[in-house]
């Protein structure tokens, strides 16, 4: 990834932990640990690692294949419940920036996997992809805000009320509470957010 280390290494770490929360939560969370896990790997700097594998295009035609599939996939169950559509439009600005680290390692040898402010994507489909990251943070980092807490782990003491009986807060598992997939998805999307933002 082209920029600051401490950005880049920042990037890897919040992918990386959304990605492990998303496979901690259930099943239905694949598509989204996937995505973390991907944009993880993208994020890592370069100057790490040993350009050479990096200097062919064969890594950004696996990002792109991988990613491909999986947009596709979502795509297909787009009827079902659950936030595919999303999942589509991340899957495709993960082929999106993985054409554009294949395009930047042509014209840059030896450096492959950096994207570069220039010549590296399209400015107007960059534009509209930032555009829909943070419309979605703010949009889903609203609702989560606004969400009922959900109790975790020791069931609540007795309510004491003089009208009717209140009840009682939902009891939810930690790695199944629905504020937690929402806040892996809004830290992704911030994260794939910044990434753009290095095209």
């Amino acid at each position: 990834m082209h920029g600051p280390p401490l950005v880049a290494w920042s990037l890897v770490a919040l992918s990386a932990v959304a990605a492990v929360a998303c496979l901690l939560r259930r099943e239905a969370a694949r598509d989204e640990a996937l995505m973390g896990a991907g944009m993880a790997a993208m994020a890592v700097p370069m100057s790490v690692l040993d350009p050479r594998p990096w200097g062919t295009p064969l890594l950004p035609v696996v990002f792109a294949v991988v990613f491909a599939l999986a947009g596709v996939r979502a795509l297909l169950l787009i009827r079902r419940p659950g936030h595919h559509l999303h999942h589509s439009v991340c899957s495709a600005a993960m082929v999106y920036m993985a054409v554009a680290m294949g395009g930047t390692a042509s014209a840059h040898d030896g450096h492959a996997g950096h994207m570069a402010h220039s010549g590296a994507g399209l400015p107007l489909l960059t534009g509209a992809l930032l555009l829909y990251f943070a419309g979605y943070v703010l949009r889903a980092g609203t609702a989560l805000v606004a969400a009922p807490a959900h109790t975790h782990g020791a069931a609540p003491g007795p309510l004491i009320s003089a009208g009717p009986p209140v009840p009682a807060p939902t009891r939810v598992p930690l790695r199944h509470a629905p504020e937690v997939a929402v806040a892996c998805r809004v830290s992704m999307a911030l994260g794939m957010f910044a990434m753009l933002l290095t095209l």
